[in-house]
């Protein structure tokens, strides 16, 4: 059975001093939850990786980078390696994601390359992937998931889905206040996991959790994770209060 997942990715929000503190208050909140097949995950900023994977180690949250360099080590200043998540006892790393791709001109290329390297080094990735508001006006949106999703991982060998998470972000819903309706989630993620299931055999596709990324809030949470494909959430601002993650956590 497929893990539900809630990852929230605190993007370039919180100080040292604010990410211990909302470590602190979502370690004391999760004890409360029961966690039927459910991971939580967490990104924060990458200088304050180690300091939550130290405090997070003897609970049930998940640490995860935002990003990360796809050359193992050399002269890529300001960059952060693989094996750098690593060596603060991170085992995840988010990839893909549309401001990497919008603001850092991240191509579906490069982007492959960032998968291997991460599979190399043995992290579990979230690959993100969605359409602007011009492709899903245009009808494009299918088209442009299947060309990211087929370009970034279609050269994986079937093993290698063990260690993948999609998540579909329609661009157009983040950080907007639009969201996609309950009905166009599914709709995508259905399509996704049949993508999958031609490259690959149905029971990696059934396997494969696809998460929704688009300003997912307590009010519309429910609803969305209730569809069939629909496997969790990554969430953006809802992330950065404890309550709202937390009711999001209980929502699915």
């Amino acid at each position: 059975m497929r893990s539900k997942i809630v990852a929230g990715n605190w993007k370039m929000n919180k100080t040292y001093s604010e990410s211990k503190a909302l470590v602190k208050e979502l370690k004391k909140a999760i004890k409360e939850v029961k966690l039927d097949n459910t991971r939580v995950i967490i990104a924060p900023p990458f200088t304050n990786l180690q300091k939550a994977s130290k405090k997070t180690k003897d609970s049930l949250i998940e640490v995860a980078a935002q990003n990360m360099c796809k050359e193992e080590s050399g002269a890529y200043t300001g960059e952060i390696s693989a094996s750098m998540i690593k060596s603060v006892h991170v085992d995840i790393v988010i990839l893909g994601h549309s401001e990497r791709r919008e603001y850092f001109g991240e191509t579906n290329e490069s982007l492959a390359k960032k998968v291997d390297t991460a599979l190399k080094n043995k992290l579990e990735i979230i690959f993100c992937f969605g359409e602007v508001l011009e492709d899903r006006k245009s009808g494009n949106h299918f088209k442009v998931v299947e060309n990211q999703i087929k370009k970034a991982l279609f050269h994986l060998g079937s093993g290698a889905w063990k260690n993948i998470i999609l998540a579909y972000e329609p661009v157009w819903a983040i950080g907007t206040g639009e969201t996609a309706s309950p009905e166009q989630a599914q709709e995508m993620h259905a399509f996704i996991r049949e993508l999958v299931a031609e490259r690959y055999l149905s029971d990696i596709a059934e396997e494969v959790s696809i998460l929704y990324g688009g300003s997912v809030k307590p009010a519309n949470a429910k609803e969305i994770f209730s569809k069939e494909d629909v496997d969790g959430g990554l969430i953006g601002g809802a992330a950065l209060n404890a309550d709202d993650f937390m009711a999001l956590i209980e929502a699915i």
